[in-house]
């Protein structure tokens, strides 16, 4: 999540329901300083309740714009998958642009502006899986597994001492950062070099899951460019200037699950992204990765 939030990109969070997913997004926002907004999505949500609209002011005979929750700089869109596709498609120019157009009329967000979307894998009844064009807006899809044991017993006893989620205020987490020095973190990060090698590999790697055989539509070169500014952010996490491939391989999985379309009898056959994934990161010659 934080790679994403550096790289300028946005992430689907996908996992069973009461695993943290909405208390992450509202930690994460505390911490960052930003203004935060949730949007609990519906089958009855509309895409004015997104963006907001123009509303008649009769005392003064005019409309006026009411701005929804997308202008924000931190938005959670929990349970996304619960709302009809046009009221999806209401995030998908604010993600791609970071604008939003309302009756002829364009309007720019604010920096930074990164969505956190949740959704539930395990439930199908009431919900509209989001179309390809859509998964393709989310940089990273990240699937939150069920904790092991020993952070479970970490969790309980947590409560017992008094931890409550819906009562963040009392937990301590001042802000580590503002929003001013987070969009001068991202705009730094992009001078984090990589050189033509590195560039060339992402581009092959990217570029076979277009030809493997158990896809039917592989990643476009929006997935490239995640991949790239991903790996600029890993570089620099670990106090490099540069990237190495090993940066883009960490990254792959999250980048590519939700943009492969598998032919049915490969699904039939038990395939998966991953797997496809990880066969691609074998089979795909890595350059040197020793700095120029």
């Amino acid at each position: 999540m934080l790679v994403a939030l550096f790289a300028g990109g946005h992430v689907l969070l996908e996992g069973a329901p009461g695993l943290g997913k909405t208390l992450l997004a509202r930690t994460l926002s505390r911490t960052l300083g930003c203004r935060f907004r949730r949007i609990q999505f519906t089958p009855d949500l509309m895409p004015a309740d997104v963006t907001g609209g123009n509303i008649f002011n009769q005392a003064d005979h005019r409309f006026e714009f009411v701005a929804g929750p997308v202008f924000t700089e931190v938005l959670l869109a929990d349970e996304i998958n619960r709302a009809p596709a046009r009221t999806q498609a209401a995030l998908l120019e604010a993600m791609a642009d970071r604008q939003v157009t309302i009756d002829g009329t364009t309007r720019r967000l604010a920096r930074p502006f990164f969505t956190l979307a949740t959704q539930n894998p395990v439930e199908s009844e009431g919900t509209w899986p989001l179309p390809e064009a859509q998964l393709d807006r989310f940089m990273f899809k990240v699937l939150l597994p069920s904790p092991p044991k020993a952070v479970e017993i970490a969790i309980l006893e947590a409560h017992l001492r008094g931890f409550d989620p819906a009562a963040l205020d009392d937990a301590d987490l001042p802000p580590v950062i503002d929003s001013a020095s987070l969009v001068r973190w991202q705009d730094s990060i992009r001078q984090v070099r990589v050189e033509k090698p590195v560039v060339e590999y992402i581009a092959e790697l990217v570029g076979r899951t277009r030809a493997h055989r158990s896809v039917y539509l592989g990643a476009s070169p929006r997935a490239s460019v995640a991949l790239l500014s991903g790996a600029q952010v890993v570089a620099a996490a670990e106090g490099r200037d540069f990237v190495i491939p090993d940066d883009v391989k960490e990254l792959a999985s999250a980048v590519l699950r939700h943009r492969l379309l598998l032919h049915p009898e490969a699904e039939i056959d038990g395939a998966t992204a991953e797997e496809v994934t990880a066969e691609l990161i074998r089979e795909t010659p890595t350059p040197s990765s020793q700095k120029r």
